[in-house]
């Protein structure tokens, strides 16, 4: 089970760029194709860009056309965590950080194999931790 990271509201505004708060904290999305990962091929650990935890591995990454990064599945069975999101007149699935529940995207029963699942995931809220 990860470590939970517990901050206050004043403490996200500080140490996040706006836009990364307003996804992180407050479940914005970024707009399609303008995240600096959507179209990124660079091997690497994608983490979290408000507490670090490793995400998202670059060989679960693939091109689905959504215009955001997609993934077959995260990192570890821990690194994220779900619930229902009913927000905008749908249900879907919210993808969330298991260590400081930033909100990341959402995840969809149409990835590829060998899941089949797509996490769909805003740039704003990852830090690439390029190979070397």
């Amino acid at each position: 089970m990860k470590e939970k990271v517990i901050k206050t509201d004043e403490e996200w505004r500080r140490e996040l760029t706006p836009e990364q708060y307003a996804v992180a904290r407050q479940k914005a999305t970024e707009r399609p194709f303008t995240g600096k990962y959507h179209d990124a091929k660079e091997r690497g650990t994608y983490r979290c860009a408000a507490c670090g935890n490793e995400l998202f591995n670059s060989d679960a990454k693939f091109d689905s056309g959504s215009g955001w990064p997609s993934f077959t599945a995260p990192a570890a069975e821990d690194s994220v965590r779900t619930e229902a999101d009913t927000s905008h007149g749908m249900l879907r699935t919210e993808v969330l950080c298991a260590s400081c529940d930033a909100h990341l995207g959402h995840v969809f029963a149409d990835g590829p194999r060998p899941t089949g699942l797509r996490y769909c995931i805003n740039s704003a809220v990852l830090d690439l931790d390029k190979e070397k």
